[in-house]
């Protein structure tokens, strides 16, 4: 009826074309494909920041231990902040007396102590603990 009208067009009719379903088939499979590369970006996100953590949580544990040791800080239940370079990080210290199995009661003067040095980031779940025995100073200081 169209070429009755109008004799001098032609109506090109190409059978190459897309259908919908075609159309909407690759879009689903782009969709999955988008979504997939996502999910791994975001894992990959959460992997680099626990191993931020994993390798900083040590070293400052590592670092409090030794003020410990050199007796900046005292053996005693405490708490606190690392400095502005790691502001997000906190530590907490539990002291407790050592369990120790002898066979013969033995008092000692000064006791071995069970020394948990916990290191956290704020915002993430993330904790490390150190668990270390040392001596709390003599009556001497020593």
């Amino acid at each position: 009826m169209l070429k009755n009208m109008f004799p001098f067009v032609q109506i090109a009719r190409s059978d190459r074309a897309f259908t919908l379903l075609e159309v909407m088939v690759a879009v689903a499979i782009i969709a999955v494909a988008l979504v997939t590369l996502l999910g791994s970006q975001s894992r990959s996100l959460s992997y680099a920041t626990e191993a931020k953590f994993n390798i900083v949580a040590p070293m400052l544990a590592s670092l409090k231990l030794a003020e410990v040791e050199r007796g900046i800080v005292a053996i005693s239940d405490d708490e606190g902040d690392f400095d502005e370079e790691f502001s997000g990080y906190s530590w907490k210290m539990e002291v407790e007396d050592a369990e120790l199995e002898l066979e013969t009661p033995v008092e000692m003067k000064n006791p071995l102590q069970k020394i948990a040095l916990t290191v956290l980031w704020s915002g993430s779940p993330f904790s490390y603990t150190l668990t270390f025995y040392g001596r709390g100073p003599d009556d001497d200081g020593r």
